[in-house]
């Protein structure tokens, strides 16, 4: 059975903890972590397991990697929603910066270092100490704007030069090389060669095949 003594206890302790959340919210700054190519996921996930076992959740609150949504055109011309990092090679810590915050994060696998100012050794050879520099309020705010509302971006994987071939319609098994490509539109324009001259044709993405 609680006593009220008990009850005033945890009280005051939650009702601490509450207000140490608090100033952690209202002192914590976003702050850019490079990260080594390709492992962005795999570093947000390691660094969210650190931050519970080191138990700093109340000094780093938390790990994003910005994106916006991609639309990739595949070669049958069907569409494959994905998404595109905003700053690929790089992970957004909001974080209440001291040396045991800092520690877990700079320890964390695959992070190279936070963006700062660099600082020399006195007298010293070499690289220096990088001092975190935490992101204006105003760029974190454009940042996640632009995660929000960008519409999705049109990726295929053909570009201007590709060699292609004709799958389907009345240029059907022709050849030709691709001279412009218009994503929005799921179009492209290749010379193809009619009649001895090299004619510009507008086509589908699915109507072509990218030769290897």
């Amino acid at each position: 059975m609680t006593s009220a003594t008990d009850e005033e206890h945890n009280s005051i302790v939650h009702s601490e903890e509450t207000q140490e959340h608090t100033a952690a919210e209202h002192e914590a700054r976003w702050y850019a972590v490079q990260v080594a190519s390709g492992c962005e996921k795999r570093v947000k996930t390691n660094l969210e397991q650190r931050i519970q076992s080191f138990d700093v959740a109340d000094k780093i609150l938390q790990v994003e990697i910005p994106h916006t949504p991609a639309v990739k055109i595949r070669k049958d011309g069907s569409r494959q929603h994905t998404e595109e990092k905003v700053f690929p090679g790089y992970v957004l810590v909001r974080m209440v910066m001291d040396d045991d915050s800092w520690q877990v994060v700079r320890n964390t696998s695959h992070v190279i270092n936070f963006v700062g100012a660099e600082q020399k050794r006195g007298g010293g050879k070499g690289r220096g100490h990088v001092k975190p520099v935490p992101l204006g309020h105003a760029e974190v705010e454009r940042i996640f704007k632009q995660t929000s509302e960008q519409e999705p971006i049109v990726k295929i994987d053909m570009a201007t030069g590709d060699k292609i071939v004709v799958l389907s319609g009345p240029f059907k098994d022709f050849e030709g090389e691709v001279i412009e490509v218009t994503p929005e539109r799921s179009k492209l324009k290749a010379l193809l060669s009619i009649f001895g001259r090299e004619t510009p044709v507008e086509l589908e993405f699915n109507q072509v095949q990218k030769q290897s």
